[in-house]
């Protein structure tokens, strides 16, 4: 499907801009978490109101649209928290095993046996991710802190997968996407609220990357994915998100000044060559 490899590349770019928009905020996790997905709502609302988008919505289906919201505000909250505690590459790394759970997920509660394409794919892409972690060990006490947070993301970015592949197979992608981004807004907007974390009083410039956030990872990037996973198999889409370590690590190096050592660069050709090779399974 020739969409894919046009839609997909812009969707790994966009992704690779959430943290370093999240290391340029001055706001706490929570009310950049907030911010991302109801900005990214607001945005939607319009066209899911002039399409009449919720005839789409079923009564039945209100569980799994509150399931995947919940898995994403959890997901944002213990990722965006990580990004403040280790470097970005560490951070972007670790959520990103998210490949692991996914497989076994899918296999499990979705019927998806990986075939060997897709498994050597996997290996690859998370060989990749290994070496850019060996390679960025200089780590405090606060960055295991870091590191924790980063694989709660991966953990509930599984689910949050998992939830998308089985509703989108028979609905619009922003018939999904706004109920579950919207529910995702109202519980990190609580959770804002029962932990005391102000959502207003923030610089112009925080500000701006807050809308940023909203309209490129999250609106662009997060509703890239969403698409695909009407035509991919829930482990492959996972493996195509592997591309965001590659990016994010270059765009911290010319944008943060992070170092890019050569396990980082070995490690983005490893998890290039599993993404090219997970492409090519035929579902």
């Amino acid at each position: 499907m020739i969409r894919l490899y046009i839609v997909i590349p812009i969707g790994i770019l966009a992704i690779s801009t959430a943290s370093i928009f999240v290391k340029l905020c001055d706001a706490p996790a929570l009310v950049i978490s907030a911010y991302r997905v109801v900005v990214a709502s607001l945005v939607i609302l319009p066209v899911v109101a002039y399409r009449k988008l919720w005839k789409e919505w079923d009564r039945k289906d209100l569980k799994w649209f509150l399931l995947s919201g919940t898995f994403l505000s959890l997901h944002f909250a213990s990722w965006i928290a990580s990004l403040k505690y280790t470097s970005v590459a560490s951070s972007v790394i670790l959520v990103n095993s998210h490949p692991l759970f996914v497989g076994v997920g899918a296999w499990l509660f979705l019927g998806e046996k990986p075939g060997l394409r897709l498994l050597a794919g996997l290996c690859l892409s998370f060989a990749g991710s290994a070496l850019i972690g060996f390679g960025d060990m200089n780590l405090s006490g606060n960055a295991f802190l870091g590191d924790g947070l980063a694989i709660l993301g991966a953990v509930t970015a599984s689910g949050y997968l998992l939830v998308g592949r089985l509703m989108r197979k028979e609905r619009d992608v922003l018939s999904y996407v706004f109920p579950v981004y919207a529910w995702a807004g109202i519980v990190l907007i609580a959770l804002c609220l029962a932990f005391g974390k102000p959502l207003w009083g923030y610089s112009r410039t925080t500000y701006l990357y807050l809308l940023l956030l909203g309209l490129v990872p999250q609106l662009i990037g997060h509703t890239t994915f969403n698409w695909a996973l009407k035509y991919l198999r829930t482990s492959m889409v996972a493996i195509l998100i592997l591309g965001e370590p590659v990016g994010s690590t270059i765009l911290a190096y010319f944008l943060l000044e992070e170092a890019l050592t050569f396990w980082k660069v070995a490690g983005g050709i490893g998890i290039f060559v599993g993404i090219v090779t997970a492409l090519k399974t035929k579902d």
